[in-house]
């Protein structure tokens, strides 16, 4: 079984990607696609797409390829979206309240259930819903409400005390916005994301564009 074998992050961070396009191919009403036709739509080698499935039994035939929906569904049970997943909000600012107001959580089967933050004008409103209550409630609503992920938009000198609260309460999933890169014990699992990280390698690859059209056109007056 898969579940006993190591699989590396890089094929866990492509599982999503697969899940997303097979969706796609599913509401375009496609039932089945070759890995070289994947290939095509994902920029990714038919050869590596394959490598990937195999680490989970593969899910493709000889002459027919894949079917969709059959590997839509496996992909989904491998990633755990077969069921629904409870969240809350840690800070309740601009990125919570974007998070909270994005409709396709729900779809994927996460739910948000709760903000807390300590400002006072922020606290007892609801946003899409959701309800703002002051973070002094926090341990109480975790111990008697059953949260999977809690997601933390909180400004980074706070981010490692609440996450270790968190820890501590039995929280063992953290989506990490806070600008900062959180060392939590192994049980607790944490996705640490900085946005402009993901800004900044996008404008390295347009200056090397730009570089190479320069150098290239350096090169064309020499000629």
């Amino acid at each position: 079984m898969y579940s006993e074998r190591k699989i590396s992050s890089a094929v866990i961070n492509r599982l999503p990607r697969y899940y997303r396009y097979l969706g796609d191919l599913l509401e375009s009403d496609i039932t089945r696609i070759s890995s070289k036709e994947l290939s095509a739509k994902m920029n990714i080698t038919a050869s590596q797409i394959r490598q990937d499935l195999n680490n989970f039994g593969g899910f493709g035939q000889q002459g027919y390829g894949y079917n969709v929906e059959y590997l839509y569904t496996e992909i989904k049970k491998i990633l755990g979206l077969d069921r629904v997943y409870n969240l809350i909000v840690v800070g309740g600012g601009n990125i919570g309240q974007a998070l909270v107001n994005y409709t396709n959580f729900e779809k994927r089967g996460f739910v948000i259930t709760a903000v807390f933050d300590v400002n006072p004008r922020l606290i007892g409103m609801t946003i899409r819903g959701v309800e703002v209550y002051d973070v002094d409630k926090m341990e109480e609503f975790v111990k008697n409400n059953k949260v999977d992920v809690a997601i933390l938009t909180l400004p980074r000198s706070q981010a490692s005390n609440v996450a270790n609260d968190l820890a501590e309460w039995g929280i063992k999933g953290i989506w990490n916005f806070s600008h900062v890169d959180l060392q939590m014990p192994k049980d607790v699992k944490v996705e640490n994301v900085h946005l402009t990280d993901s800004l900044m390698t996008l404008l390295y690859k347009i200056n090397e564009v730009e570089t190479d059209e320069t150098q290239n056109d350096e090169k064309d007056d020499f000629e």
